[in-house]
């Protein structure tokens, strides 16, 4: 069996049966500001420990704040964080910088940009929908090169943060980025990704795409959700639709909050762990300046 990954947090790593599986997919799914993203960040520099690269996080957030990634990971492990937009960077094409090893790739990629924009389909007009299809279509080639710079590179932790709830993910512009950035890149073969990205330029780097293959088996992605249930007895109650990406993801992990008496507090639940037996039982947590920490029973 593979090593398992370190989710950055020991007591959850125990309840996971020694971490997460490399090549999985793993969704966190819980109400804004639960937590979420300190357990992101924290399973991106995890990494460290288990002689790998730093993680990079796909950030697909279009609210009007930041998520705060910059302040997690200086508080929590003193690093210098780097998020770019795509105008940010370089082109894919025809570019030697994907395959250079001196050129320090980004901790970030925020697609979307923190401009308070609807990101569903419904809460938009025709125009406004096409417009964003246009943006879309026009970073596409920069979201490939961003994760296949990272890929080459060694990098096999993967976060995208900031989905958000839609009755319909179809009609979601992050669910629509999630699918192309997950299925057409993380699981897809290596050589198939340069040509993505290289395209008529493919031949060209032929040489240099082989010396930098890669598996696609092991990367794994963590793929934090945001949820209209607030209360972990509702995100543990829901059922799992088709196409839910909870019953398409190979963990999934609930946090939320549980009413104790007069107060509110929180709880983590791994819902879902195929690989390994898993710990059943609700866990309280806090958050604190050294990140989450879990009750030990």
């Amino acid at each position: 069996m593979p090593e398992r990954l370190s989710t950055g947090n020991p007591t959850l790593d125990q309840m996971l049966g020694g971490g997460l599986l490399p090549g999985t997919l793993t969704v966190v799914a819980g109400a804004t500001g639960i937590g979420k993203t300190q357990l992101g960040i924290s399973y991106l520099f995890a990494g460290r420990s288990q002689n790998e690269p730093q993680g990079a996080m796909l950030d697909l957030s279009a609210r009007g704040d930041s998520q705060n990634h910059a302040g997690y990971a200086q508080s929590l492990f003193d690093a210098d964080w780097r998020s770019v937009a795509p105008d940010s960077m370089p082109s894919g094409s025809g570019n030697e910088w994907v395959f250079d090893s001196e050129v320090r790739m980004p901790n970030a990629l925020n697609m979307l940009g923190y401009s308070g924009r609807r990101v569903v389909r419904d809460q938009m007009d025709p125009d406004q929908w096409n417009e964003w299809q246009r943006q879309l279509n026009r970073s596409l080639n920069k979201m490939i090169g961003f994760l296949y710079g990272h890929l080459v590179r060694g990098t096999r932790r993967f976060v995208i943060d900031g989905i958000e709830p839609s009755d319909r993910p179809e009609d979601s512009l992050q669910m629509e980025l999630f699918e192309y950035a997950y299925h057409r890149v993380m699981r897809q073969e290596h050589d198939w990704v340069a040509r993505d990205l290289l395209r008529q330029d493919f031949r060209h780097y032929a040489d240099q795409v082989a010396a930098h293959a890669y598996s696609n088996s092991e990367a794994a992605c963590l793929l934090l959700c945001t949820t209209p249930e607030s209360m972990l007895d509702q995100l543990i109650d829901r059922p799992l639709a088709n196409g839910d990406l909870g019953a398409l993801a190979n963990t999934l992990i609930y946090m939320g909050k549980i009413r104790d008496g007069l107060q509110m507090r929180r709880g983590l639940y791994i819902a879902k762990h195929r690989g390994s037996q898993c710990d059943d039982n609700v866990r309280l947590f806090e958050i604190d300046e050294a990140g989450l920490q879990l009750s030990a029973s």
